[in-house]
């Protein structure tokens, strides 16, 4: 631990790991007396700087340091980006669980998933309650969102109110749930907020974030206008959204049927939890292609480009159940989220070249943001009055722009916290006062490894440079029996690279006879090696992976 807590035992600190470089993978710290409390443990999307990697969660290393201190983890709502690394993480830091109803219903089907092993308790806490954890009092505050039971916490400590606001919006007609609880906020804000930590995602939209009452409207002309197969993909916890399609398809004469985990998932948690009919019935994806076309409203994940989810397959065409036909439409009723474009713009240039009629929210009034835009920020701040602004939930750039307002919005001070900083909260000295470690951990399958390990630079290298494979068979003094045996994939073409070819395998032959009788495996293969990566970096200038294998008999 290279900052000293000690120091600011008596203080009361912010730290955030995740949620403050990026839009989502949510993890925030608070401190204060030697106790730790952990709000929201969430996931992020990979960049393709990760090949082979779609998801990636913060690195912990540090709360395992302070594990034993750590009171509990809050969770404000159900979006994977808030809670989709409990599974993943919580036997690293081994905290009690709190979260309402709907939100631990939803965990507790993920945690399912774990395998064998210590399981979490999970404290089930009622929309709107408090409840106290060492020197924290908690009060929950509706906040509308695209999901059940978004819960704000309003923090008490010795030191001060502090109000974290998670995702959030004002929408006076949300389609889940019901509005923000406007008159809790205005109450804390007339009681001295020493800091507010808000959500910067929309700090660049002007205006508001729009209604889903309104989108529920337009989505429901668009499907009835349909005429073949409709697919629509969007979040799949987006329950409000979800809602909305379901209607929308009862109203145009279809069946509902869903393709991806994560919407069964949403689905039953909902259904437990009352948000929808228990005797609502689905057909799955398997049942899809025996029903007429114009018959069938499907619901499905990938609406960020995902590889392994479900409309991403569609689109390749290597789903097991699901084909699509020219006519057919997807809408894609979502946003997209920064650092995904490419991803999601190869699903839709796959879907057109299969005749596949793609609209966007670009063509229609068929998405709105779960979070706030300019207007409804400046309302927040306007209710909650914090003498702190500490912005999270977006890119430095988010940050900054948020920063800047709050100040012009009132706050005497405004913070702008990354990954990793160490954050003192008192009304005359708020600053970044250290830092600790941060970064990000891949979840590779079911392993989990570090984003800059060698594991992610190999297969940046295979990637970006290609490979070459050398085999040598020797006798017992390490004298060549056979030719040196080579193949290249992604560097050579075999036939127009025939001579160069050769080249590299007289090049790794002479290294390998040059060495002295009776050398060991290891001098063999790095002579090798060094022949042929010096031989490449001259004649075509790349660096590419080099594997050789000796064998003696």
């Amino acid at each position: 631990m290279t900052f000293n807590f000690a120091k600011y035992k008596d203080q009361l600190l912010f730290v955030p790991l995740g949620g403050s470089n990026e839009i989502g993978m949510n993890l925030n710290l608070y401190t204060i007396g030697g106790k730790w409390l952990m709000v929201d443990c969430g996931i992020g999307f990979a960049s393709d700087a990760l090949p082979g990697i779609d998801v990636i969660v913060p690195d912990i290393s540090f709360i395992q340091e302070i594990k034993n201190d750590l009171l509990g983890l809050v969770i404000t709502h159900a979006h994977e980006d808030h809670l989709g690394a409990v599974p993943y993480l919580w036997r690293e830091m081994e905290c009690p669980i709190y979260a309402t109803p709907f939100t631990a219903c939803f965990l507790k089907h993920k945690l399912s998933e774990m395998g064998p092993g210590k399981q979490p308790k999970v404290h089930e806490m009622a929309v709107g309650s408090t409840v106290d954890i060492g020197p924290f009092a908690l009060e929950l505050v509706e906040l509308t969102h695209s999901i059940p039971e978004m819960q704000a916490i309003a923090i008490t400590t010795e030191k001060g109110v502090v109000m974290h606001t998670g995702d959030w919006k004002f929408d006076e007609n949300p389609m889940v749930g019901p509005v923000s609880d406007y008159d809790a906020l205005k109450r804390y804000g007339d009681g001295n907020v020493l800091a507010m930590v808000c959500d910067s995602t929309n700090v660049f939209v002007e205006g508001t974030s729009g209604s889903e009452g309104e989108v529920r409207e337009h989505l429901t002309a668009l499907i009835k206008s349909c005429k073949q197969r409709v697919i629509v993909s969007t979040f799949a916890s987006n329950l409000a959204r979800v809602q909305t399609l379901i209607m929308a398809a009862h109203e145009s004469g279809r069946v509902v049927a869903l393709a991806g985990r994560s919407l069964f998932r949403v689905v039953q948690a909902a259904q437990e939890s009352g948000y929808l009919p228990e005797d609502l019935e689905f057909i799955n994806d398997k049942e899809v292609m025996n029903l007429p076309r114009e018959d069938v409203l499907l619901i499905c994940t990938g609406c960020q480009g995902e590889p392994r989810a479900a409309l991403p397959r569609i689109a390749r065409g290597d789903h097991p159940n699901i084909r699509l036909l020219p006519g057919d439409t997807v809408i894609m009723s979502s946003r997209k989220i920064p650092g995904n474009e490419m991803k999601i713009n190869a699903v839709n240039n796959r879907l057109a070249e299969r005749g596949v009629e793609v609209i966007t929210d670009k063509d229609f009034f068929i998405h709105v943001s779960g979070h706030p835009a300019r207007d409804e920020l400046k309302r927040m701040y306007e209710l909650v009055r914090p003498r702190i602004a500490i912005p999270t939930h977006g890119e430095r750039r988010h940050l900054h722009e948020h920063a800047k307002l709050a100040r012009q919005w009132g706050a005497k001070k405004a913070v702008e916290a990354h990954n990793g900083a160490v954050v003192l909260l008192d009304a005359d000295e708020a600053s970044v006062v250290g830092t600790v470690h941060s970064g990000y951990i891949a979840i590779d399958g079911s392993s989990l490894i570090p984003t800059d390990g060698d594991v992610i630079r190999t297969r940046r290298k295979l990637r970006d440079d290609g490979c070459i494979l050398i085999s040598a068979v020797v006798n017992l003094k390490g004298e060549l029996l056979f030719p040196v045996q080579l193949s290249a994939p992604g560097i050579f073409d075999i036939q127009e690279d025939k001579e160069f070819i050769s080249e590299c395998i007289a090049e790794a032959s002479e290294a390998i006879a040059k060495c002295k009788k009776g050398s060991a495996d290891s001098q063999l293969r790095e002579a090798a090696r060094l022949s042929i990566r010096q031989l490449i970096k001259r004649e075509i200038d790349k660096k590419p992976v080099i594997e050789v294998h000796i064998a003696r008999v």
